[in-house]
């Protein structure tokens, strides 16, 4: 009976510390996103000053972590013209950090855009939820696998110009470091800070239906809750093409995108820190840790 209690002990208490493990810094995550939509950043507009700064601090960020690169400074530069503006722009730039997989040479690629609109005159579009939120996620993320090593390889991309017609992510996968055919999966997270239904998609699963299972376990008692859609051809309120994860798909790429539907607050000067919910993004960033790390077991080459 000693026995029996002690094998039982021992496997709860494998489970909490397991559980505890997988487990993100919440407070440096909300001090990320509090930095990323905060005043000096001035709405990381591409090529702005803001913007500039943003891009130094994931930099910064990549290096104290130690982590390696296929890019000098972390930094994939990019050139390309705004078709509604027509104005070109040069050396805009991805930050890019990776961590080489323990048991496959194929990757897994995790994005979120840094850009955001930058500024109207003196107004300021802080871009808290959109999309500072998926960075302060992805940067969580580059610091938990550097921590503990993943199967599949993984490269953390905070790409650059998404709000100028996914140009980052164009250009990312244009001259990716690697054969495309080496990447398994694109997760992708574009506001995943604050929904007043506790609601949180992952759009994809209709165009690759095998990823459904996985997540729907990760998500069983958790929360947010994780909703399925956005993602059927010739619907109102298709997602397929509407962030970084478009030009993987288009490339036949497999694609989660993590995101919630827009609220009152989008693309407005209003999108600021305040007004995010902690709790709500603390514990949508952990599930999609927990996702990736299913996604990283289960996805695994027979």
């Amino acid at each position: 009976m000693h026995r029996l209690i002690y094998s039982l002990v021992f496997v709860l208490f494998f489970q909490l510390s397991n559980a505890v493990s997988q487990q993100i810094d919440s407070q440096k995550l909300l001090k990320d996103i509090e930095t990323l939509s905060s005043k000096e950043m001035e709405g990381r507009k591409t090529l702005e000053s803001g913007g500039l700064k943003a891009r130094k601090y994931i930099q910064d960020r990549f290096q104290e972590l130690g982590l390696a690169t296929q890019y000098k400074d972390y930094l994939q530069f990019f050139d390309f013209t705004d078709r509604r503006s027509g104005k070109s722009y040069e050396r805009a730039a991805n930050v890019v950090s990776f961590v080489a997989g323990e048991e496959t040479d194929k990757i897994i690629v995790v994005t979120a855009h840094y850009d955001h609109i930058g500024k109207n005159g003196d107004q300021i579009f802080y871009g808290a939820d959109d999309n500072a939120s998926g960075v302060a996620a992805l940067m969580a993320f580059a610091e938990y696998f550097s921590k503990n090593r993943p199967q599949h390889s993984m490269l953390f991309a905070a790409l650059d110009a998404e709000e100028l017609g996914i140009q980052g992510a164009r250009a990312f996968v244009e001259d990716f470091p690697f054969p495309l055919p080496q990447i398994v999966l694109n997760v992708n997270m574009d506001m995943i800070s604050r929904n007043k239904d506790g609601e949180l998609y992952a759009v994809g699963t209709h165009h690759y239906p095998s990823l459904k299972p996985i997540l729907e376990e990760v998500a069983k008692g958790r929360e947010p809750r994780l909703r399925f859609g956005h993602d059927v051809p010739g619907e109102r309120g298709d997602w397929t093409y509407s962030s970084d994860h478009a030009p993987f798909h288009r490339n036949k790429i497999p694609f989660i995108y993590f995101g919630v539907e827009d609220h009152e607050d989008y693309h407005k000067t209003t999108d600021t820190f305040d007004r995010i919910q902690p709790e709500f993004f603390v514990n949508a960033a952990n599930l999609i840790l927990g996702a990736l790390l299913a996604l990283d077991r289960d996805l695994l080459e027979d």
